[in-house]
């Protein structure tokens, strides 16, 4: 093939190999001359193997290599693992950024503000709306997910639509925000979609992931039948489970306190965005001596065991929250893999206490906001792509979506892993540099 044909190229450069620090770049154009653009620019988190490390993030020595002919990065949503990286990268590429309003008021209000941070233009795009970084035309397509305003991107292009999930799920009573927007997707298979990058992280999981609306109700009886104080630990970001503890709290007459400085910023843009109309403004921590043990619901970050986070301080008696025997503890998050000693140890300090602890383990309390088997089956159904090349999950995940592609009678399944340049037009799929 002559290098002055025009090639449709997919380059992840985080992603694929683990959970998190998620980038992808796709170009469009002869081999000399392409123009690019950036999907995430996210962060990964170091393990235990990776002693001294708090943060990982993407190596763009690429991206600074195509740099003059990078168009602009498009943001899916805004968890940590896909925008984290804006403020420590931004200057190596400085292209606009576009990003829906909640995913721009987070930036702004968590990585954007701090001392010499960049000043990075963002255009803000709402859920449903295209623009044109020609060659590419982006649409962002509503997808439900455990954080506001999540999209699909539906990348057109003159070789053809590569339709790029981002993080997802289907459910049809998400807490807040738009569901899946099932019809339109079904639409763009009509069309005819060459590509589909699809999220493996639940891959391995048979059925459907449960409701956030499920968990909601759950949330609402255990807090409803408390008697004493009542602490829940989720994601900061998750801003639909903020709401669902502050309508139980309303619905059995408690205040909400909030502890952490991540919940109160995801809050503060939540309430901006409309996300907690209706719902009172959340209480200081100054406030919890005074309150009533029956009275207040404790919304706490530290949920994965971080030491120096306030759910791990609480358990240690080491902070203006304390507890006693007959009090609560509700773990509504999923432990990530390599977390389990230290939210064990948290676990137990209160247990050692006689506070009670209740865990997805025993009450429906947590819902991922990743699709299990049966929700990539509906997609693919929907979207019925030419190329399928599995995405966001370690090797374990990518092998397995790839085998699940493969069943169902996708032509061409890619296995890609991070730094691998992949051939999506013209001619056989597949990695080429």
């Amino acid at each position: 093939m002559s290098t002055g044909a025009d090639e449709l190229v997919f380059v992840p450069l985080g992603g694929l190999g683990e959970i998190g620090m998620n980038m992808a770049l796709y170009g469009f154009g002869p081999r000399q001359s392409r123009k690019w653009i950036m999907v995430d620019c996210g962060i990964g988190f170091a393990g235990p193997e990776q002693a001294g490390i708090d943060l990982i993030v993407p190596d763009t020595r690429f991206v600074e290599k195509i740099r003059p002919n990078l168009l602009g990065l498009i943001i899916t949503h805004a968890h940590e693992d896909h925008i984290g990286a804006v403020a420590d990268l931004w200057s190596s590429f400085k292209c606009r950024l576009y990003a829906t309003p909640f995913a721009a008021g987070l930036l702004k209000m968590k990585k954007l503000s701090e001392p010499g941070a960049p000043e990075v233009p963002i255009d803000i795009v709402m859920q449903g709306a295209r623009i044109s970084l020609d060659p590419f035309n982006i649409e962002f397509i509503p997808v439900a997910h455990s954080i506001p305003e999540a999209c699909a991107l539906a990348i057109r292009t003159p070789a053809g639509i590569v339709l790029h999930t981002g993080d997802w799920k289907i459910d049809v009573d998400p807490g807040l925000g738009k569901v899946t927007d099932a019809k339109r997707l079904s639409t763009i298979g009509d069309e005819g979609v060459l590509a589909l990058i699809c999220d493996s992280t639940n891959i391995l999981r048979d059925g459907i992931s449960p409701s956030e609306g499920e968990v909601a109700k759950t949330l609402s009886e255990i807090i409803g039948a408390s008697t004493g104080r009542v602490v829940v630990s989720t994601f900061a970001s998750n801003v639909a489970r903020m709401r669902a503890v502050a309508l139980a709290a309303m619905a059995a007459e408690r205040d909400v306190v909030l502890v952490g400085r991540s919940m109160d910023r995801v809050a503060t843009v939540a309430r901006e965005c409309g996300y907690l109309d209706g719902i009172p403004e959340f209480l200081s921590m100054e406030a919890f001596p005074h309150m009533p043990r029956d009275k207040v619901v404790v919304l706490a970050t530290g949920s994965q065991g971080e030491r120096r986070a306030a759910l791990a301080r609480i358990s240690e008696n080491d902070h203006p929250v304390a507890l006693n025997p007959g009090d609560r503890v509700i773990f509504s998050s999923r432990t990530i893999p390599g977390n389990e000693r230290e939210v064990g140890r948290i676990i137990n300090n209160f247990i050692r206490q006689d506070v009670e602890v209740i865990t997805d383990r025993s009450a429906l309390i947590h819902a991922s906001g990743h699709p299990r088997r049966g929700e990539v089956a509906q997609f693919y159904d929907w979207i019925r792509p030419q190329i399928a090349v599995p995405a966001h999950g370690e090797e374990i995940h990518l092998a397995e979506h790839a085998r699940f592609a493969a069943a169902r009678g996708i032509p061409h399944v890619v296995k890609a892993r991070n730094g691998d340049m992949v051939l999506l037009s013209p001619g056989e799929p597949g990695v080429i540099d």
